[in-house]
């Protein structure tokens, strides 16, 4: 069964710049090849093609091919990571930034992530390029499975954004409820990506017509209390001790 635009599919990949990994789906790879992140969630992925989910180079690459296939490819850098544009390389007095700049430095200034590049007087040089922008980049994957089921298909848009996968998804009568856990309020990337995860549901599936994100906040068991002696007992079994 060929894959085609518009299906969900979970695959699995490693991708290599000159030989060194730098993004793999592939927990024991990432060990080998010290990029291991214990925050990551590793294992196949569920995107859909056509969506951008992955590089346009290899998502070019997937549509056409057999559920199955096992395959690599070649990127160039406009369908990677982009050309490098020196236009998005700029120079900023230092005392914009909230920290002493130095080079190899990520940074966030006007909105904006970038490395600082170097460092001449009072004036740092920022790099807004993605740190593998004008390189082709080498990518191995196998196709394992096209995703039919919609809680599924759900459950892998979820991951994408919000890197999670302990949220419960339920579908009845053209509503998606999302059993939300409690920690979700301290998810910085959940706060910010949940936004696109309600357009893409929306997008992708006309017959939905809500989405409820549910939270559950049980009562805390409150600790059993040691009992208080009154000051004239404490006196008292003091004194019977000397």
């Amino acid at each position: 069964m060929a894959v085609q635009e518009g299906d969900f599919v979970r695959i699995r990949y490693t991708g290599r710049i000159g030989g060194d990994v730098f993004d793999t789906t592939d927990e024991e790879i990432a060990k080998e090849e010290d990029i291991y992140n214990q925050m990551a969630e590793y294992g196949p992925v569920t995107i859909r093609l056509g969506s951008r989910h992955i590089l346009a180079g290899l998502e070019e690459e997937l549509i056409g091919k057999e559920v199955g296939t096992e395959g690599e490819v070649e990127i160039p850098p406009e369908k990677a990571f982009g050309e490098h544009d020196e236009n998005e390389v700029r120079s900023f007095p230092v005392t914009q930034f909230r920290e002493k700049p130095e080079p190899g430095m990520r940074v966030s200034i006007e909105g904006r992530e970038g490395m600082v590049i170097s460092v001449i007087g009072r004036r740092a040089v920022v790099d807004f390029n993605h740190p593998l922008a004008g390189k082709s980049v080498h990518y191995t994957y196998s196709i394992v499975e096209k995703v039919e089921d919609q809680a599924e298909q759900i459950r892998g848009l979820i991951r994408i954004f919000a890197r999670r996968s302990d949220i419960d998804i339920r579908i009845t009568d053209g509503t998606v409820e999302l059993e939300l856990p409690h920690d979700i309020i301290y998810d910085r990337r959940w706060m910010m990506w949940r936004g696109n995860l309600v357009s893409e549901i929306f997008k992708y599936y006309p017959d939905i017509n809500d989405i409820v994100m549910k939270e559950t906040f049980t009562r805390p068991s409150s600790p059993e209390l040691e009992p208080e002696m009154e000051e004239t007992e404490m006196e008292e079994s003091g004194e019977s001790e000397e």
